[in-house]
């Protein structure tokens, strides 16, 4: 076999990280974060883009230094192509364009969505072909029938909001700073999940809906800050325990119907929320119960990063799959 040295970029939202693959093997994991949004409260796409591209030179000198391998050794140079934000989209693709173009090797197109699902096969345990995956984050919430490395089926998705921004916005109106998940997941830990009731979303087959919840807690707390202005600040732990508790057992229900539905027991979760504690949690206890395998991703491969492009960009290499330098970032994009 050849032997296959990979260059990926990540871009697509406010994460630049490069990574270099030496024959499926992840030799490194570089990422710069952004906290010029915390000001904010969420992502500034401008603010976004004009990050990656102070950070993205940087970062991939280090991947590829730090990896032991030269330009020159390179086999192909591989990029997110979407989804993700426009213009954080056109810094990666533009700089892996050239890059490629100047060596004069291969180019690789990946999808975000799908390079969060094959992060599992980074590490072991590896899953077994069928199995499901929930892709859960900021802007995605999806469960994906994965057949092979290469294909896979969106069987259910969200219809409005994303999970994780679910958590973002209820965690907003309780003042927390952003990103606020985490800081949700923080405080849940010391709470009552059952203090307070959310109503949990229906939706036909297999989708999701998270913007009722969002609604439900602004006036739960607009009712009880009338009663009483210091409500939050005395139950902010069992708050958000609920809130959490309530969101979980929405993602879990649809979960454990497609497992069923598709007789599946290999079972993985992607994407940023599936570092929540209360998530991994739920799943595990639920792997003893119905008797599933459960694969979940190392922390540092769970929120955006480039080795899952890496991973995903190695497949594609295998199978011959490469782009053209007219190819274009996509902010929508679907898992094909």
């Amino acid at each position: 076999m050849k032997n296959i040295k990979i260059l990926a970029i990540e871009s697509s939202c406010d994460e630049t990280s490069a990574a270099v693959i030496a024959n499926g093997k992840i030799l490194n994991n570089i990422v710069a974060t952004q906290s010029v949004h915390e000001k904010y409260g969420g992502v500034v796409p401008e603010l976004a883009s004009r990050a990656h591209q102070q950070h993205l030179i940087p970062v991939v000198h280090e991947a590829l230094s730090s990896s032991g391998v030269c330009k020159e050794e390179l086999s192909a140079v591989a990029f997110t192509r979407g989804p993700g934000l426009m213009g954080a989209l056109m810094v990666g693709v533009s700089f892996a364009k050239s890059f490629a173009y100047a060596l004069d090797i291969p180019l690789i197109e990946v999808n975000h969505m799908q390079a969060h699902i094959l992060a599992h096969f980074i590490d072991e345990p590896k899953p077994s072909f069928p199995f499901i995956c929930l892709t859960v984050s900021g802007g995605h919430t999806q469960l994906v029938l994965v057949k092979d490395h290469l294909a896979m089926e969106v069987i259910g998705e969200t219809l409005d909001d994303a999970v994780g921004e679910a958590f973002d916005k209820t965690a907003k109106l309780l003042g927390l700073p952003y990103p606020g998940g985490p800081m949700v997941d923080k405080y849940a830990k010391e709470g009552d999940p059952n203090a307070f009731r959310f109503p949990l979303s229906e939706m036909p087959s297999l989708n999701y809906s998270f913007s009722g919840i969002k609604t439900a807690v602004l006036y739960f707390l607009r009712d009880q800050l009338k009663e009483d202005d210091k409500f939050i600040e005395k139950n902010l732990k069992d708050i958000c325990a609920s809130i959490q508790h309530t969101l979980i057992k929405m993602l879990v229900q649809k979960l454990k119907k497609a497992a069923r539905q598709y007789k599946v027991r290999d079972i993985a979760i992607a994407g940023g929320v599936s570092a929540n504690s209360g998530l991994r949690n739920t799943l595990e206890e639920l792997a003893k119960e119905l008797k599933w395998n459960i694969y979940i991703p190392k922390f540092e491969y769970c929120t955006d990063n480039a080795a899952m492009i890496a991973m995903a960009a190695h497949y594609k290499f295998l199978n011959k799959d490469f782009c053209g330098l007219d190819v274009s970032p996509m902010a929508k994009m679907k898992i094909s």
